[in-house]
């Protein structure tokens, strides 16, 4: 009874863990669904998104205003810069290479992505800043069932809840009004799309809007989580084998992906960790990822994509 109550928690906290890599994966998933690029730069999204919230957060409650109140307009303004964010992005690097190479457009988003970093900084610091928005404590479950109970952490539930949410919205966004119908035709071919009136410059501002939204909320989790830092751009990275496994155009497949990497993780972490050494964390994820791509390229959610010569 104490293993299979030590093997439940652990299990909860890897999904719940998973969900959390999928927040950041969401953004990966927005951008490459309704535009075919591989947005390399959605960690520093993350980053830029986070320091616009902490910091006037942190000054308005210096000065003396109510912290709820301090909140709301600390995401008013993340959210501002996040709107001017994707249409420089837009204006200055994407729009310019409208009908170019797909390689050609994840090229600039590592540029764009040293720019986020470096601007970021500079104008709101580089120290790492704390934030609480979540409560941060655990809940002790099934004391009946199992001696001491399962520990199950209260940020990661409330992520798993925010990552609920924006997979039913982005789902609803895509498929049920006009402007998700014409990003996934932007997607599938850029000249095609503007031959019958959809403004590319005007959908490309849109998708990266929303993926900067999606950041932000990213944020405010990891944010708690960890604080504001520079290593929130290493999310990225985390979020990759993410992606592979539940495919880089599949909103849903994002957050079984998460889920997947996150139990895996967990559980060789505890039981594999004692004879494999340290670190598998590090690395488990992108073993299972290769794996998935060994059997499913696309990912177990991906479209599968047919090209005719």
């Amino acid at each position: 009874m104490i293993l299979f109550g030590q093997i439940l928690e652990v299990l909860i906290g890897g999904l719940l863990s998973g969900v959390l890599y999928s927040l950041v994966a969401l953004g990966f998933v927005l951008i490459f669904k309704a535009s075919g690029v591989f947005n390399f730069a959605q960690g520093a999204m993350v980053l830029l998104a986070g320091l616009a919230l902490v910091r006037p957060l942190d000054y308005l409650v210096a000065q003396g205003v109510p912290f709820w109140v301090a909140v709301v307009l600390g995401l008013v303004f993340a959210a501002a810069v996040m709107t001017v964010t994707a249409w420089l992005i837009e204006r200055f690097v994407l729009g310019p290479l409208v009908n170019q190479d797909g390689l050609i457009l994840f090229m600039s988003t590592i540029g764009v992505t040293f720019i986020l970093e470096g601007a970021a900084q500079m104008i709101f610091g580089a120290d790492a800043y704390p934030l609480r928005l979540f409560p941060t404590d655990a809940w002790f479950l099934f004391e009946d069932q199992f001696p001491g109970g399962v520990l199950v952490n209260k940020l990661d539930v409330w992520g798993g809840m925010i990552a609920g949410v924006l997979v039913a919205g982005l789902a609803v966004f895509f498929q049920r009004t006009k402007t998700g119908r014409a990003l996934r035709a932007v997607a599938d071919d850029h000249s095609a799309a503007q031959s019958v009136g959809i403004p590319i410059s005007w959908i490309w501002f849109i998708v990266w809007l929303v993926a900067g939204l999606v950041a932000l909320v990213a944020a405010t989790v990891w944010g708690t989580k960890l604080g504001v830092q520079f290593s929130i751009t290493f999310l990225a990275l985390k979020a990759l084998p993410v992606l592979i496994i539940g495919g880089f155009t599949s909103v849903p497949g994002a957050i079984v992906g998460g889920l997947i990497i996150g139990a895996g993780e967990k559980l060789a972490e505890v039981y594999l960790g004692p004879y494999m050494g340290g670190g598998i964390e590090y690395w488990f994820g992108f073993v299972l990822a290769l794996l998935v791509l060994m059997v499913r390229p696309q990912g177990l959610f991906g479209e599968r994509i047919i090209e005719r010569i």
